[in-house]
């Protein structure tokens, strides 16, 4: 959608690469509902897995997302960012991380807080990244390893999905806010 009051990019429109890597799922969709609000909010999206990506330059805006195991981003995701670090660094670029904060309860709800330095920080200084959000997922007995499960149950979390679609619309809307202000793409 282009008018006067929206400014394009250089393609005439706003395009915007939402590339996600992800495990069980929850990225994924999580990466698809961004995807889907970006467009209906004027944006040309693309929603693909990091390693499909084949041409990165050719967007003004990218959305760039992960879970995290083991409390970091998956290497695919990493490695989509340390690659394209020169393009990333000079545009517009949001990050995201699946994670599962929601399900911490008790004195583990304070690591929430901890995490996102470990888990992005050093993506952080490579390309400046205009925000990152930490969104909960969808976490099932058989997304862990049976010592996984015991440390679970140890903690006493609970199995569910945990996804907020309010929060990550309201996201989405942010972006798409921040896209269409003048000169910033």
């Amino acid at each position: 959608m282009t008018s006067a009051a929206q400014p394009t990019g250089r393609h005439g429109t706003v395009r915007v690469l939402v590339a996600q890597a992800g495990v069980h799922g929850s990225t994924r969709s999580i990466a698809e509902r961004i995807a889907t609000r970006l467009r209906e909010h004027g944006c040309e999206t693309d929603a693909l897995d990091v390693e499909a990506v084949s041409e990165p330059a050719g967007y003004d805006g990218y959305v760039v997302g992960s879970a995290i195991h083991n409390m970091a981003w998956l290497p695919p995701a990493r490695r989509f960012v340390r690659t394209n670090a020169d393009v990333l660094a000079h545009r517009k670029v949001w990050l995201f991380s699946v994670g599962m904060p929601a399900a911490l309860r008790g004195p583990w709800k304070a690591l929430v807080g901890k995490e996102e330095g470990h888990v992005i920080g050093d993506l952080i200084a490579e390309i400046d990244p205009l925000g990152h959000r930490l969104f909960s997922g969808v976490i099932g007995p058989e997304h862990l390893s049976r010592a996984g499960r015991a440390k679970f149950r140890a903690m006493g979390l609970r199995y569910g999905d945990y996804r907020d679609w309010g929060a990550v619309d309201h996201w989405a809307r942010e972006i798409a806010a921040r896209l269409h202000e003048p000169g910033l793409v």
